[in-house]
């Protein structure tokens, strides 16, 4: 939990900056390049967030890291600032987060739609609009297949989640009959 609200913490710290000054995207572009060279990195990042190694001898390897990605001041800036409050290593979890924000931003919303069957480019659409519709923002769909709903879809956005599918249906009538109410 403590991740979560350091994370938002400093994503939201981010977003107020972007705002103020217009590149929020640019930000977002730069913030999510530099996680995953560092993921890709990992031994960079690992030696940067040792502590063994000498701390200006790191930040000194951070700074020239971030010279050569050619990152905006403020990202270049953002970087030490975590690595000066011993934040570096959340670097990961503030770009999903600040990606998240922008996302809202910028009226977009993520569902994730899992079906028992690969659903028609029509029936994706129509989803879609339905969600948009609800939502009042663009929805980006991330589908997946499970045959074990046997029919249906289920539908997550945000904290809400709208479960369509046969396999529930059949446990919820399954439960009414255990409790002797009618279906």
């Amino acid at each position: 939990m403590k991740d979560i609200a350091i994370s938002r913490r400093y994503a939201k710290a981010l977003l107020l900056i972007g705002k103020e000054d217009g590149q929020a995207e640019t930000y977002r572009e730069q913030l999510s390049g530099m996680a995953a060279f560092l993921t890709r990195e990992t031994e960079l990042s690992s030696a940067i967030a040792n502590p063994i190694y000498e701390c200006d001898g790191r930040r000194g390897v951070l700074k020239v890291v971030v010279e050569k990605l050619g990152l905006s001041p403020v990202i270049a800036s953002f970087t030490l600032l975590l690595f000066d409050k011993g934040r570096f290593g959340y670097l990961g979890s503030i770009d999903e987060t600040y990606q998240e924000l922008v996302d809202e931003l910028n009226g977009i919303a993520h569902a994730h739609v899992v079906s028992a069957v690969d659903l028609s480019e029509d029936a994706v659409e129509k989803i879609k609009a339905s969600l948009s519709a609800l939502t009042g923002k663009d929805v980006i769909l991330n589908l997946e297949k499970d045959p074990g709903l046997i029919g249906g879809i289920v539908t997550k956005i945000g904290d809400l989640v709208l479960d369509g599918s046969v396999r529930t249906q059949l446990q919820n009538m399954k439960e009414s009959f255990k409790r002797g109410e009618s279906v």
